[in-house]
């Protein structure tokens, strides 16, 4: 869419008394394939939003439509995954003791992570299709877009209204695990880390309640609003530190990834709000915070709680394809719009006149091919720089098209 509307404590196996045997390592130097494999369907997702937004597919009748609408889920999904792989460290340490992680060197890599993509793409975008001023670069550049009023994005940079929003959370984060972790003293670290994050998703339900009251929508742009799918990753980490992997998750895997799909369905629904880019009431934004947070609990959880490599969903979602899409994902996410743009720029066609086929094609293949240029361009070189041999999971940075501002 052109525009985005310090004791040392070991808890056993409950019931045990018996403390688990060691989580396995993912495969690959600390990677976990199956959940690369997930961001890397989140990008395509996002990809395929913004495909039909701009073709205006999104916008017809029909079930499919609705469902495509609804893509902007890997939004959900990639704040899920910082909480759960950035929170982790800290969870480890406050539940079985050790050195807690250096907060200058978690955020030198953080920044290293996501700014230098980011500022080749935002840059090229800038001087390619906007007229802004030396205070409008700075505001893009500095990941403060969120917080001025600029009105319709740039050409190309529409999708960036998260990583504000994720930048805010990489920065608050080190302050949060210590809140939570001065709280875990005093009792069982576990249940007081849960009890802690429970904090969170009150928060972000306060802000839709006073967004709506208020009439405050860009309180959506802004991470209290969000805090609900990051506290569901780091209460994701605390469970996968504690009970180390679940057994009844593992069973239950495949009616969990199903129950998503049917939840997924209700929130392509009117019952999460419109399709347009018009505000939806206080009970919609409710009802899509909700369903969003339970669909993305639903689907990252039978990964990251119960990692048993051999399952046939591991395999299928951590196969050597979905596993590398998952790795250049961050520049998937980063570029798909740019090259959406200079599709419409090149050909000369009409935006919202169909043509979802060629436009998909086109974008696709573009995408992915300067995705893979700038993952082992620019982010393999400055995550040498940060220390580390190999790429993180990439910065959950962000959906889609979501509109642009909106209480949800």
């Amino acid at each position: 869419m052109r525009k985005p509307p310090e004791d040392k404590l070991v808890y056993g196996t409950p019931g045990t008394g018996r403390r688990p045997p060691a989580r396995p390592e993912p495969a690959g130097g600390g990677r976990d394939a199956a959940l690369d494999g997930i961001r890397g369907l989140a990008a395509l997702g996002v990809w395929l939003l913004h495909v039909g937004g701009n073709t205006g597919v999104i916008y017809r009748d029909g079930m499919f439509a609705w469902m495509t609408t609804r893509l902007g889920i890997a939004v959900p999904i990639f704040f899920l995954l910082s909480g759960l792989l950035l929170f982790r460290p800290w969870a480890k340490t406050f539940i079985e003791g050790g050195p807690a992680p250096s907060t200058p060197r978690y955020l030198w890599r953080r920044l290293l992570r996501v700014f230098p993509a980011y500022w080749l793409v935002t840059a090229l975008a800038l001087w390619a299709w906007s007229s802004l001023d030396g205070y409008g670069w700075a505001t893009w550049m500095l990941m403060l877009q969120n917080y001025t009023s600029q009105g319709q994005a740039p050409d190309g940079l529409y999708q960036m209204w998260t990583m504000p929003i994720e930048l805010a959370f990489y920065l608050a984060l080190p302050i949060l695990a210590w809140l939570l972790g001065l709280w875990a003293r005093g009792g069982n670290r576990p249940v007081r880390l849960l009890g802690g994050i429970a904090v969170l998703p009150v928060i972000s339900i306060a802000t839709v309640v006073a967004a709506h009251v208020w009439d405050q929508p860009q309180l959506a742009l802004w991470l209290p609003h969000h805090l609900i799918y990051f506290a569901a990753g780091m209460a994701m980490a605390v469970l996968s530190v504690w009970i180390k992997e679940s057994r009844a998750v593992d069973s239950l895997a495949p009616q969990l990834l199903v129950l998503a799909v049917l939840l997924y369905a209700m929130l392509s629904t009117e019952l999460a709000g419109p399709r347009t880019l018009s505000l939806p009431s206080m009970s919609q934004s409710l009802w899509r915070m909700i369903l969003e947070t339970a669909v993305a609990v639903l689907v990252v959880a039978p990964f990251a709680l119960a990692p048993r490599t051999g399952a046939l969903r591991h395999r299928v979602l951590g196969n050597p394809v979905s596993a590398y899409l998952g790795r250049i994902s961050y520049s998937v996410f980063l570029w798909h719009a740019p090259v959406i743009t200079l599709y419409y720029k090149v050909t000369g066609a009409e935006p919202f006149n169909g043509n979802f086929w060629p436009v998909a094609a086109f974008t696709l293949i573009g995408t992915l091919l300067v995705s893979a240029g700038s993952y082992h361009l620019v982010e393999e070189s400055a995550l040498r720089l940060s220390g580390r041999r190999r790429a993180p999971a990439p910065p959950p940075a962000a959906e889609a098209g979501a509109p642009a501002a909106p209480a949800r």
